[in-house]
């Protein structure tokens, strides 16, 4: 049978079958305006159907703006949610909304029930990194009160008089913060809808248990250090350093490295120096015509402090017990003195100059000393000779002309303070007396040639000198 349409078309069997086909949900090709998404096409999860390119870009972007939400799964069943206004959430799309729009188009613009036209556009996401802080450190996961901190196994901090022992881990719900903040970040980058922290990674872990046998290393180390005695020699006196004291210092480990505070070490090491360096303290002493005299000086006994720092720290590292006699940088010959038993002493009062060896005297010579009209005093002090050197040119200040203030050749040259020494002065025919008031010498000790000979033949470099009145 044929019958005939409103305007007088046939309508035949086979068109009547498409469009039983249409109302069964078939696809089919439309013939609607090209510059338009097909109904029922979907970007991002925003449907857009009829929309054009750029009604669809307005559409996309407000709702991300106005209506993203991201979820927060976390244990326990627990949801929590971070919205896009709350953070500045905004998604911009380029241009491949046009790039869609062609593809249908060249496709014969399908639609349907069962036509795909669901797609997904990478867009441009930014935020207020300062606001979503805010927002995570607000979430309960991080700031609610049922939570309960995740802790490795640890040793227990020091306590006088108890043992170091091994604190047992706990696992709670803790979640690390730095690891939930990227975790969160690359699911707003990837536009999610929700993001599980657990099987992010986020919760903190417990990683060292009280069955490890690195903190079971570690606590022994600690407890041995407990014990052990450090005793410093100092002559017949000594100090000792107990492993009590030691551990108040200790800071931790490194693996099986003990941590020791440096500023405690070199406080230990500086009181030790205050106590028993003499170099640079006044001392006394008893002069040859048995008056006894208050001196000061850079003879003496002088601590290496940084050489021994590093040594006490190294000595804690190894936990034993051990007896040190520490290093100087400046010593005498005889510690049980602070000035041993061999020393040079120049009497400036009496200008006379007197070796003694063994504390036996063995030599001495008038001299004359610094011209005191002229201040160039000798000054007082205990010292020590720096070196000893034949043939030598002493030489005063360089003039603008280029000479020097004087030029004394000497044959015998023993220094003990800067540039002021002992020598011999064969210029002279006198010495002793009250020549050095008046015509005395820059400041050094003069001697008579033959004596200044005998004297070089019995001192060496680091005996005392011992200046006076």
């Amino acid at each position: 049978m044929i019958r005939k349409g409103i305007h007088g078309i046939t309508v035949g069997k086979s068109v009547f079958l498409a469009v039983i086909f249409l109302l069964a949900g078939t696809t089919i090709a439309l013939a609607d305006d090209p510059s338009k998404f097909v109904p029922g096409t979907k970007i991002n999860g925003v449907l857009v159907g009829g929309m054009t390119v750029e009604e669809a870009k307005i559409q996309i972007e407000g709702f991300y703006g106005r209506e993203y939400q991201l979820s927060v799964k976390e244990k326990g069943g627990v949801t929590e949610v971070i919205s896009g206004p709350e953070i500045g959430y905004q998604v911009v799309l380029t241009e491949g909304l046009q790039a869609v729009l062609e593809e249908q188009n060249a496709a014969g613009r399908v639609a349907g029930p069962a036509a795909d036209n669901t797609h997904t556009q990478k867009g441009v996401v930014s935020y207020d990194a300062g606001k979503l802080k805010e927002k995570l450190n607000s979430l309960s996961c991080i700031s609610g009160k049922d939570i309960t901190v995740t802790r490795n196994a640890r040793i227990s901090d020091w306590q006088q008089g108890i043992p170091f022992a091994i604190l047992p881990e706990v696992q709670g719900n803790s979640v690390n913060l730095e690891k939930l903040e990227a975790a969160v970040k690359a699911a707003l980058n990837e536009e999610l809808p929700q993001i599980d922290i657990e099987e992010s990674g986020c919760y903190d872990t417990v990683t060292v248990t009280s069955e490890d046998a690195g903190l079971i290393a570690q606590r022994d180390a600690l407890n041995r250090v407990r014990e052990m005695e450090i005793t410093y020699a100092f002559g017949d006196q000594s100090e000792v350093l107990k492993g009590e004291e030691i551990c108040s210092w200790i800071s931790g480990m490194t693996g099986e490295v003990i941590n020791v505070r440096g500023d405690k070490t070199s406080a230990y090491i500086k009181a030790l120096a205050d106590k028993y360096d003499t170099a640079g303290k006044e001392r006394a002493f008893r002069v040859t015509d048995g008056k006894a005299y208050l001196l000061p000086g850079s003879c003496g006994r002088k601590l290496d402090q940084t050489g021994e720092t590093a040594a006490l720290a190294a000595l804690i590292q190894t936990g034993q017990s051990q007896k040190r006699e520490p290093k100087y940088v400046q010593t005498v010959a005889d510690r049980s003195k602070a000035w041993g038993g061999n020393f040079v002493e120049i009497d400036l009062a009496a200008q006379h100059v007197y070796m003694y060896k063994g504390g036996v005297l063995v030599w001495n010579s008038p001299c004359v000393t610094g011209n005191v009209s002229k201040d160039n005093t000798t000054p007082e002090g205990i010292f020590t000779l720096s070196y000893k050197e034949t043939d030598r040119v002493l030489r005063g200040a360089k003039q603008a002309d280029g000479t020097y203030e004087y030029e004394s050749h000497v044959n015998y040259w023993m220094p003990f303070n800067g540039g002021i020494g002992l020598h011999d002065a064969n210029w002279r025919t006198r010495f002793g007396g009250d020549i050095y008031q008046t015509k005395g010498s820059h400041g050094c000790v003069n001697l008579p040639p033959d004596k200044a000979k005998e004297l070089y033949g019995l001192v060496y470099s680091g005996i005392p000198v011992i200046c006076h009145y």
